[in-house]
């Protein structure tokens, strides 16, 4: 049945009046009947203008699309695949990113549904212990994910395989004679698709026979990699000859850190990214990378949830193809590096002509 905000004041124990000071902040109340109120909320699945609603008659032509960041390619190509579905079917979209927070994603998904969107499509950090996921569960509003991970749960998810992809990637550099693996990924808590490349990139390193390979996380919002790359390196005998890397932003810029340290890719150190962005293949060296079919995903998404919407099946999990391009930021292992047989003051007075 579905909750009222007379439910959530008997919830709570207090008058009607209270509940709708408290959701609309036009009274002061003391911090535990606020506390007692939300957790009324929070318990009921109450949602002001959102949940309980019925699509029937309440219908807005809107659905809500939220993405861990605006600054990657690789969600812009997803929601241009979701922004021509949408319009196309008299659709329109809300578009929020999160910055990789599970409580932005709270915060985000709620404000959607006070602006009553019909449904919505969203990557999360977890997909599997999602409270964001199990409001839309309880509130009744269709959704599908993008990205994420298949779960237990058989939470609705369009995506790659995400496991046979990092192993892919293990087996590409150990086949060029890489034995010293590394990858660096955004936090793991924070990203199950990088929970998952790890995990194939792992199977991929034991099936191949090599050492364990050395990870290191950072902060996918500010990317700054050059002290951990710093740490890394600092024994180069016996540090990664090889990087996985969980996206194609960090490739560039773990890239852009080897070679402020001194490092030549893929001389001294290969690199393989994740994503298949655009601008991977304009740089150099080009970007050898896992390719997943972003634009593709966002229009699946988008076609599933508007079937349902339309009376059709609830949408279910579909796992497309990825491919793994090679490109000139992967070599052999080995391999030296041209520039250090070069005399030092050769090296010193070419870099000053530069």
């Amino acid at each position: 049945m579905t909750a009222t905000i007379r439910d959530v004041a008997q919830e709570a124990r207090v008058s009607i009046a209270t509940v709708s000071r408290y959701l609309n902040r036009t009274g002061k109340l003391r911090n535990e009947t606020a506390a007692r109120v939300q957790c009324a909320i929070d318990t009921l699945g109450f949602r002001p203008n959102a949940v309980g609603r019925s699509l029937s008659t309440s219908n807005t032509k809107s659905l809500g699309v939220v993405i861990p960041s605006l600054s990657n390619p690789v969600f812009a190509d997803a929601v241009s695949g979701i922004n021509a579905e949408a319009r196309a079917g008299g659709y329109t979209l809300m578009l929020t990113a999160t910055d990789y927070s599970p409580q932005e994603e709270l915060r985000t998904v709620g404000a959607l549904l006070e602006y009553r969107v019909d449904g919505l499509v969203l990557t999360v950090a977890d997909p599997d212990h999602s409270p964001v996921l199990d409001m839309l569960e309880k509130s009744g509003v269709p959704y599908v994910l993008i990205y994420n991970q298949p779960t237990p749960k058989m939470r609705p998810t369009v995506t790659v395989d995400n496991v046979e992809a990092g192993k892919e990637a293990a087996h590409t550099l150990i086949n060029l004679g890489h034995k010293r693996l590394g990858m660096i990924s955004g936090q793991f808590a924070t990203s199950d698709r990088a929970h998952a490349r790890r995990s194939g990139f792992f199977q991929g390193a034991r099936a191949g026979s090599v050492s364990e390979p050395a990870v290191l996380e950072v902060d996918l919002v500010e990317l700054k990699v050059d002290v951990t790359l710093a740490k890394l390196y600092a024994d180069r005998d016996s540090a990664p000859t090889a990087l996985f890397c969980s996206n194609d932003l960090l490739a560039i810029s773990v890239i852009g850190a080897l070679e402020r340290l001194g490092l030549n890719v893929p001389t001294d150190v290969s690199v393989i990214g994740f994503d298949g962005i655009a601008v991977g293949t304009h740089l150099h060296p080009t970007l050898a990378t896992v390719i997943q079919p972003s634009y593709e995903m966002g229009q699946l998404a988008i076609r599933q949830l508007l079937d349902h919407l339309n009376g059709g099946d609830p949408p279910n999990t579909v796992v497309l193809p990825h491919i793994l391009r090679l490109g000139e930021s992967t070599g052999p292992a080995g391999k030296p590096n041209p520039a250090a047989l070069q005399d030092p003051a050769q090296s010193m007075q070419r870099k000053s002509a530069l």
